[in-house]
Formats: C-alpha cells, sequence, structure tokens
C-alpha cells in the first residue's frame, strides 16, 4: 500500500516523498497466497508540504474456483511529505488539476 500510495505522492509532489502516518487503517477480510491484489489510491488533501491519501486494497481468488467479484481487503489514509535532496520538508507546486483541498481524483 505505501509503495502505491507513494507513486502516486511523489507524481502530485514531483519530488521524493516520505510516509510520516498511516491513519485509520482498517483491515477487512485477509488476504491470501495465490490472490490477485489491486491498490486504488485517492489524493484527499494537499497542504504545503504534506498530502493525505486514501488508499484501497481490493482481492480476486486466482487459485480456486472462478471467482467473478473482488472484495476489499484492507483500507487507509496516508500522509506523506515532499522533501528536498537533503531529506527537508519542501512545498508541494501549484497545480490547477489538484486543488489543496476536497480533491477527489
Amino acid at each position: 500500500m505505501d509503495s502505491g500510495g507513494g507513486l502516486l505522492a511523489k507524481e502530485v509532489a514531483h519530488s521524493r516523498v516520505v510516509t510520516v502516518t498511516i491513519d485509520k487503517m482498517t483491515f477487512v477480510r485477509p488476504v491470501h497466497v495465490g490472490d490477485a491484489i489491486c491498490v486504488y489510491a485517492k489524493v484527499m488533501r494537499i497542504g504545503n508540504t504534506s498530502m493525505d491519501i486514501r488508499l484501497e486494497v481490493w482481492a480476486k481468488d486466482l487459485t480456486e474456483e472462478f471467482e467473478e467479484q473482488r472484495h476489499i481487503v484492507t483500507e487507509g489514509v496516508f500522509r506523506y511529505v515532499s522533501i528536498d535532496k537533503e531529506g527537508r520538508p519542501q512545498r508541494i507546486p501549484d497545480n490547477p488539476r489538484l486543488p489543496r483541498e476536497g480533491l477527489a481524483i
């Protein structure tokens, strides 16, 4: 989940990012060996140097009987901070496609 969210965070920040918190992590179902998983990310908030990204993991059993449905297995909100080459927080650049509050992409 962190890798998937980090990819989106890096794209938004146009820089390296670090994970600083994981909030509201909920485990709904187990993931089994052989399950195919998909991670979906949505930017919830962009601040000056940080952003909150909601992540969901969905799974589908590929080893047993064919299952048409995927099931949510876990979800959480991850906070990432944009950092410079020295590892210090840096401002996330403005992007007209990504408003800083109330974002849903």
